[in-house]
């Protein structure tokens, strides 16, 4: 019910606010998986490298997403 709930105020707001939002957070969570991978190579850890890639990956996936939405609406 809350999910119904968030799709009626995200329909009421326009929706546009909601997809800048995310793109926001997914541009914040590039930068910081991108950060974590440059600390882990300066630091010498590769597991923390390869986390800080993923994430960084993980973001870029979620944005592309939201492109292809936009690109829907039109």
């Amino acid at each position: 019910m809350v999910a119904a709930g968030a799709e009626c105020h995200a329909a009421w707001k326009g929706g546009t606010t909601v997809s800048k939002r995310d793109k926001a957070r997914n541009t914040a969570q590039a930068a910081k998986g991108k950060a974590k991978r440059a600390a882990g190579k300066v630091a010498g850890h590769p597991y923390a490298q390869v986390k800080g890639g993923a994430e960084e990956k993980k973001a870029n996936l979620k944005q592309a997403g939201e492109k292809l939405k936009d690109a829907a609406k039109k």
